[in-house]
């Protein structure tokens, strides 16, 4: 049956920025799908809840805290996946973000901390467990999670834009490397309602004006992003590889613009 393709029974996947948000919505839909998981994020409380409910859902669950900018810290959580669980079938470079700042008040150090927390950080991981993949599972997939910011121009997101772009990018040149054992793809994700948009969302009307200016006329949900994020790590996408998926409502330009000060 096609739906047996969606299945990754028997696989173990890591997942950084597991504790909440979309991060915890791939864990859990990944053990739904029978996978065991391993949650990756720096809070420890985030986590273990996350992995309590990846528990619940039949599946084991492992926890380990990791701060994604410490390349020590990334060595330590696939080491213990393989440990603990035996193999790693997929990665999904799901933690990162950088707050919205005008172009003329970002720092050097601010903008090179973007690229180390959405790019780096994603790199080193995949370097990391690839091999892993290759001598536990014979094979791999690689999710990174990306941003529809990389794709589009916005007033404030020069950090940001710029780092999601890269890594959008990277995916493709990581693919071509990987293929045909490793599979390798992104998603550009839209507004989504998660924590980070949690302040902006609280605003009734910047939440109407972001709806408005969707094209399916609501924001994102963490499902949504997690049923993409399930089939590029499942068999059901094994001819697909260095794509970038658009879950982002339709949205063909930014449905929230940051006003910047006047030169």
């Amino acid at each position: 049956m096609i739906l047996d393709r969606f299945r990754l029974d028997g696989g173990v996947a890591i997942v950084t920025g597991a504790g909440r948000g979309i991060g915890r919505g791939c864990a859990l839909a990944f053990a739904e799908a029978g996978a065991d998981v391993v949650c990756a994020a720096r809070t420890a409380s985030d986590i273990e809840e996350t992995a309590e409910q990846v528990r619940a859902r039949g599946c084991r669950a492992v926890v380990q805290t990791c701060d994604v900018t410490v390349t020590e810290q990334l060595e330590a959580l696939v080491e213990r996946a393989e440990a603990e669980l035996s193999r790693v079938d997929v990665l999904v470079n799901n933690a990162g973000g950088t707050p919205p700042r005008p172009a003329l008040d970002t720092s050097e150090r601010f903008f090179e901390q973007a690229l180390r927390f959405n790019v780096t950080s994603a790199f080193l991981a995949t370097k990391l467990a690839v091999p892993r993949m290759l001598a536990t599972a014979g094979a791999g997939s690689v999710v990174n999670i990306s941003s529809r910011a990389g794709g589009m121009v916005q007033t404030s997101f020069v950090a940001y834009g710029t780092a999601k772009a890269a890594l959008s990018f990277m995916t493709k040149n990581l693919a071509a490397d990987l293929a045909p054992k490793v599979r390798v793809n992104a998603i550009a994700v839209g507004g989504v309602a998660t924590a980070a948009l949690e302040s902006v969302l609280a605003n009734e009307e910047i939440r109407r004006q972001m709806e408005q200016g969707t094209p399916m006329r609501r924001i994102g949900e963490v499902e949504d992003v997690a049923a993409c994020a399930l089939y590029l790590a499942s068999p059901a996408a094994s001819w697909v590889t260095g794509k970038v998926f658009e879950v982002d409502g339709g949205a063909e330009s930014p449905a929230f613009r940051i006003p910047v000060p006047e030169l």
